[in-house]
């Protein structure tokens, strides 16, 4: 296994790098890739980007463990996406002061809202610590000792870290497979605090009938604030005593703007690709993953945005639980359409065939890379993979009701511990976050679609309940379980020694889905092991074929780097632009108005107030104007490499100042995050100026805009 290595580190010494696939660790950047960014117009040296204290790096965040974020000023301003901030802002919302619906600016330190449970990680450091797992044996253990080693010395960096400063954490993760590891150090900061917020209708502009594709006007951003203890300056839980954070650096914003061509760079925490997989795990990706989540994710919107548009208490409930399921249900749907019309399994196994040529000639991996195993073990995964997520997308995202009855063993047990008859748990009052009529209608839905879609043997046993005890009247079933089940009564002990907690109907649900969920990990688990193994040496023996070509690991949710230019895209005659302008939003907010939309051209995804078409109808737009065309431009395209967890990283031009937020990719290259098609896939950002803008115009965010832009 050391060649593995050995190769890794050559492929890193010298290359002529792509210059827009790639999302490339900054502490060994390769020398190539730098010199190609300072051939596009990167102008500063390779220390600005993370060895110097006033790095670029430093001022890039992971924005609450799932999206990435920026520091842009010198009080502590975070800038993430407006859907990243989703949940925040809907959790600070309510019929009388909905800032979900109408914004929100603070207009002064003691307006600004804390977040439970929100946080933003700084990187401090990153290194290779593969060398010391070789040494160690790593590779021959099994990989349940594997991942036993791997958490061993993860507490034992954490203990060395913490010593030298309490505020730090380090994560050990695998890359390139798990053909390597790497140590990254964190410094966590646990108060932060809500300042700005632009209405949903400009945040979520277009909706799901946008998500994904090209044009966009969408104005997706939010800011929030770090703060920190007064005395130490370092991170804090939340107090009112706490103090804005006064970071070392911050990233400075450009109102100069861009043209085509020139270089681009975001930064941020890309969350997951799998770019090296098997085109068996594409196959089972499409078939076993995707196609499911589709047929069951449909389904639950459409129940959810129904009750959503009725009743405005219902949808400040729901805003955030639909924006997250939607999004990766239109995502499953382009990126099946695009593994079909690229024909991405057959370019996955012309590649394989070649890797078994290089395999045979060589000797690599021989013994250990089997692609007639790793066939075997995917076709054998299959008939299991399918019904894991059909479980997974009905009963542990589907509803309230199965979402509890799943965790009645994983609830705290309370009571006094020498006497199990007063041994107990209980559900904590999430009233506010659910409404009855909504989750009994999906609820039904879902447990009539999970039949219709999935064999016998994957049926769990409370289902014999619904057909004999109700007849099969799935309705029955749900309105009994609202009326009677200890499991939907907030703060009530459940005993669970008593016989009418054994006959609960809630309770029994709870069991049978453990039960079931248990027999089906179990089998996928003891398959998935034998995969992992596989798929680690094919990567292995890809690398080393290419020994000669440009690598980077899959994103695994640690700091990447991706450069490239400006400029759009061209498809079957079709030229997309590179920006769009107010006007074009202007055009879109009449479909948005019953009014003024034309027959059959209404939706309501358009909708705006008329103060914001008024604001983006104005004929001058002053210093937020471009210089060249005279215009607000709202969003533009890069060639960047970004897929989900990037939505929120800031974007630099050459000199390395901010000039907009990536928060999305096109459509036509939904396949990203397993093939980079070099000559479609785009990143989405919302330009600065525009930004600025409606926090200037619309929020009268005067102390901010001053804050941000004041040199």
């Amino acid at each position: 296994m050391k060649k593995i290595f050995y190769s890794l580190i050559l492929l890193f010494s010298a290359f002529t790098a792509s210059a827009d696939e790639g999302m490339w660790t900054l502490y060994n950047l390769p020398e190539g890739a730098f010199r190609q960014m300072q051939a596009e117009g990167f102008a500063l040296p390779q220390s600005k980007l993370y060895s110097d204290s006033d790095a670029i790096c430093r001022s890039v965040v992971n924005f609450g463990g799932f999206c990435s974020g920026v520091v842009a000023s010198p009080n502590g301003l975070i800038f993430t996406n407006h859907h990243c901030g989703f949940e925040a802002i809907r959790s600070h919302s309510t019929v009388e002061h909905d800032y979900m619906l109408n914004g929100f600016c603070a207009k002064s330190y003691e307006e600004e809202l804390p977040n439970e449970n929100l946080f933003v990680s700084f990187m401090v450091s990153q290194k290779d610590i593969t060398p010391v797992l070789d040494s160690l044996g790593f590779y021959v253990l099994s990989l349940q000792e594997q991942e036993e080693m791997i958490n061993g010395l993860e507490d034992v960096e954490n203990r060395v870290v913490k010593k030298h400063d309490e505020t730090l954490r380090a994560e050990i993760k695998p890359f390139f497979e798990g053909n390597k590891y790497f140590l990254t150090v964190y410094r966590d900061y646990q108060d932060v605090r809500l300042v700005f917020t632009i209405p949903k209708s400009m945040g979520k502009f277009g909706g799901e009938t946008d998500n994904w594709m090209w044009p966009r006007q969408t104005c997706d951003y939010s800011v929030f604030r770090v703060y920190v203890d007064p005395e130490t300056g370092g991170p804090a839980p939340y107090s009112e005593k706490n103090v804005p954070m006064h970071p070392k650096t911050w990233a400075k914003v450009s109102l100069d703007g861009y043209k085509e061509g020139d270089f681009a760079m975001t930064m941020g925490y890309p969350g997951s690709t799998e770019r090296y997989l098997s085109s068996f795990g594409i196959q089972e990706m499409r078939d076993c993953e995707h196609e499911p989540r589709i047929k069951v994710r449909g389904l639950r919107q459409e129940v959810m945005l129904r009750h959503m548009r009725a009743d405005e208490a219902v949808r400040i409930k729901y805003d955030s639980k639909y924006a997250q399921s939607s999004n990766y249900w239109k995502n499953a749907i382009g990126m099946n359409k695009c593994i079909d019309s690229i024909g991405i399994v057959r370019m996955k196994e012309a590649m394989e065939e070649k890797i078994q040529a290089y395999q045979d000639s060589t000797g690599y991996l021989k013994g250990k890379l089997d692609f007639l195993s790793l066939i075997d073990l995917y076709t054998k995964r299959a008939a299991i993979a399918k019904p894991l997520t059909f479980f997974m997308e009905a009963f542990r995202r589907g509803s309230e009701v199965t979402s509890r009855a799943l965790s009645i063993n994983r609830l705290q047990v309370q009571g006094p511990k020498d006497n199990p008859k007063k041994r107990y748990i209980e559900f904590a009052d999430n009233s506010e976050t659910w409404d009855e009529a909504t989750e009994k209608e999906i609820l039904v839905a879902l447990l009539q679609n999970y039949r219709t879609w999935v064999e016998a043997e994957w049926i769990p046993d409370f289902y014999n309940t619904i057909d004999t005890k109700f007849k099969g009247d799935f309705q029955a079933y749900v309105d009994h379980i609202f009326a009677k089940s200890l499991i939907m009564k907030n703060d009530t002990k459940i005993f669970f020694n008593k016989k009418s907690v054994q006959k609960d109907l809630g309770m029994q649900m709870g069991y049978d889905l453990i039960k079931l969920i248990s027999n089906i990990r179990e089998q996928y688990t003891a398959i998935s092991e034998k995969i992992e193994l596989q798929e680690r040496y094919l990567c292995a023996a890809k690398v080393r074929m290419e020994e000669d070509m440009p690598h980077y690991s899959d994103a695994n949710f640690t700091m990447r780097l991706s450069y490239g230019q400006i400029g759009g895209y061209s498809i079957g005659g079709y030229d997309s632009g590179y920006y769009t302008t107010a006007e074009s939003m202007v055009a879109k907010m009449k479909l948005g108005d019953e009014k003024t939309a034309p027959e059959g051209k209404y939706n309501f995804e358009y909708f705006a107030e008329p103060v914001m078409q008024e604001l983006l109808s104005a004929k001058d737009f002053g210093r937020y104007a471009d210089k060249n065309t005279g215009k607000l431009q709202l969003c533009f395209l890069t060639n960047n490499d970004i897929t989900g967890g990037n939505s929120g990283s800031p974007m630099f031009n050459g000199k390395g100042e901010l000039i907009g937020l990536a928060f999305d990719g096109n459509w036509d290259s939904l396949s990203g995050d397993i093939f980079f098609d070099t000559k479609l896939a785009r990143c989405i950002g919302v330009d600065m100026r525009y930004v600025i803008y409606m926090m200037d115009k619309w929020g009268k965010a005067d102390r901010l805009v001053k804050e941000i832009l004041e040199k």
